[in-house]
């Protein structure tokens, strides 16, 4: 009996290994099936080289060395030439691969081709779930890091997650170097465990098992792959237990459940488990410590310099010519009619969208090949015309993931529990805390951000692009959806951000709010720029009106746009204030949300 248990709890912690290859990479979006190769590799290779002329437990120690080595190697091989696949395509190349690797070691005469190779039994159920602790321990110590965070970030939504100077590309290799790590690592226990290791014990089956079992058991928390693998290896268990032999009854129930759960509950069995949302202690100061620091440029330098910008998508003309400067402490609106090119123009500024030609510079970073993060690391963040928060996160988290350019790296010193990781995380937590309470979100900080409202969704995109304390703040739209009230309040929190020494560029269909808040309008139609200036001047300019209205009628009176600017703009105090009033930007870290008259660096 006791042999049985052991047999069984064996196999719970080898399936949960081989989940956790799987989670590695689902935990940044990636849907990966060559995890079954990496285990192949790593197991031949392990068993092969180990040295068989000492103790069993040392030779097993090498060989899971050997084999995590070779699993970490392969994923970089194949990891390199697929990292730009997404989806579906992703899991035909990996699952491509393990196949290729499985034929090739059918063929070799040192596998032993299809008879398989022996290996010695040395691994014990205890040495089984001792590696199975281990492996869980690193994926928990990761979940609440820098790193941690920044997957899930990609996971959620791949192009906010760059735009917030996450380098995703380097995170995906990461995150499947990781899974050939933990996937060579399975297969060296598997082989030394089992004591006969074929290529065929690495097949597709194999795959969709341990696919189904991350998937299963959830890649929202660390968890999730040892409640999978605990529920597909007691099932057979119970089966024989009531006395039923059937071999389809394991298959057919997993596959139910898979379908059960991607159904209703797409999170798995981990996501039953609550997610708990850490604020921040009231202990500590609110200094920068353990934020990087940012240089901020003074007021009155140019933040964006555009000469002659166009973009074309074949022959349509998005924006064109394009002649722009914007200095530091300015607030920019852009307005014009629906298809006037103006988001269009705030992607290219951003680095989202490369130009077709002309130059641009932001921050002294060139626009056109330069990565969007890179542009985000300059100091540049935005929101989103359709609001692109990571909805399975909370609010607070999402604002941590906004402040990933000014927090520290904290992964590996979570791992040997150093303070000065948790000192770091916790100003990290802080700084997240005060760009929730500057928008007004504080009471909301453990809601999941799905569940939030329109409007509070947008102050929420708000606050995560004022965690990364940035130079320039573009946002796109903020106001959709407000009633008057919320945009009056946006309104105050844009020239208050202003009143710091923020750079702001913003898009906005709501004319009146923008007259009132900005320094300076700039009015596109059809991709040019027909008006720039100060708000009382563009609403009274004929092309503005033209362009609003259809016509410009000179005797018909002072414009709506004219009385909005006169009564929004000198009510706000925002339209008569020249750049050079702005306080200057004080180089440093972030500091304080709590002191925005005396120090920008709150945002």
């Amino acid at each position: 009996m006791l042999d049985q248990y052991a047999t069984t709890l064996t196999f719970i912690a080898l399936g949960a290994i081989f989940a956790y290859s799987f989670y590695a990479v689902l935990i940044a979006g990636q849907l990966s099936l060559g995890q079954a190769g990496f285990a192949s590799l790593a197991a031949f290779s392990g068993a092969y080289l180990a040295p068989a002329d000492v103790a069993d437990v040392p030779a097993l120690l090498i060989a899971v060395a050997i084999g995590m080595s070779v699993g970490a190697l392969g994923a970089v091989v194949l990891g390199l030439p697929t990292m730009h696949l997404r989806g579906v395509f992703l899991a035909i190349a990996t699952l491509g691969f393990a196949e290729a690797v499985r034929v090739v070691l059918l063929n070799q005469e040192w596998t032993g081709g299809a008879q398989g190779l022996g290996v010695p039994r040395v691994l014990t159920v205890g040495m089984a779930w001792t590696a199975l602790a281990l492996v869980a321990y690193w994926f928990w110590r990761m979940g609440r890091s820098r790193y941690g965070r920044a997957l899930e970030a990609i996971r959620e939504d791949e192009l906010a997650a760059r735009s917030m100077g996450i380098d995703v590309g380097r995170h995906r290799l990461a995150a499947f170097i990781t899974a050939g790590a933990v996937a060579g690592l399975y297969g060296v226990l598997y082989a030394y465990y089992v004591r006969l290791i074929a290529p065929n014990d690495f097949d597709f089956v194999a795959a969709v098992e341990g696919l189904v079992t991350a998937v299963v058991g959830g890649s929202t928390m660390f968890l999730g792959p040892l409640l999978g693998s605990g529920f597909q290896t007691i099932v057979p268990e119970i089966q024989r237990a009531v006395g039923v032999e059937a071999g389809w009854i394991r298959p057919f129930l997993a596959s139910l459940l898979l379908l059960v759960v991607i159904l209703f509950l797409p999170g798995g069995l981990a996501s039953l488990i609550p997610r708990r949302t850490r604020m921040p202690s009231g202990d500590g100061d609110d200094s920068a410590a353990g934020l990087a620091g940012r240089r901020h440029p003074a007021a009155g330098e140019p933040v964006v310099t555009l000469a002659g910008l166009s973009k074309e998508y074949g022959g349509v003309h998005a924006v064109r010519g394009v002649d722009l400067e914007i200095r530091a402490g300015e607030v920019v609106g852009l307005i014009g009619p629906n298809g006037a090119g103006k988001t269009t123009l705030v992607n290219m500024v951003s680095g989202l969208v490369p130009p077709s030609s002309g130059s641009a510079t932001v921050l002294g970073t060139t626009i056109g090949s330069t990565p969007v993060h890179r542009i985000a690391a300059a100091g540049v963040s935005r929101t989103f015309q359709h609001s692109k928060l990571f909805n399975r996160l909370s609010a607070l988290e999402n604002v941590l993931v906004g402040a990933h350019l000014v927090s520290r790296p904290t992964f590996l010193r979570r791992l040997l529990w150093l303070p000065s990781a948790r000192r770091d995380e916790r100003a990290a937590l802080r700084q997240a805390a005060r760009c929730l309470e500057r928008v007004g979100l504080s009471e909301l900080a453990g809601s999941r951000a799905e569940a939030l409202s329109y409007g509070d969704q947008r102050r929420l995109e708000i606050a995560r692009a004022l965690a990364s304390d940035p130079s320039l703040l573009i946002l796109d739209e903020p106001a959709a959806g407000m009633n008057h009230v919320e945009a009056a309040r946006l309104s105050e929190l844009i020239r208050s951000l202003a009143r710091d020494g923020l750079t702001i560029l913003f898009i906005e269909h709501n004319v009146g709010m923008v007259l009132q808040t900005c320094t300076r309008v700039v009015v596109l139609n059809f991709g040019e720029v027909i008006a720039s200036g100060a708000p009382d001047e563009v609403a009274a300019d004929p092309a503005v009106i033209e362009a609003y209205l259809g016509s410009a009628d000179d005797d018909a009176g002072e414009s709506p746009l004219a009385g909005d600017a006169r009564s929004g703009a000198t009510a706000a105090g925002a339209g008569d204030a020249p750049p050079d009033a702005v306080a200057n930007v004080r180089p440093g870290a972030a500091g304080t949300l709590d002191t925005p008259d005396t120090s920008r660096d709150a945002t």
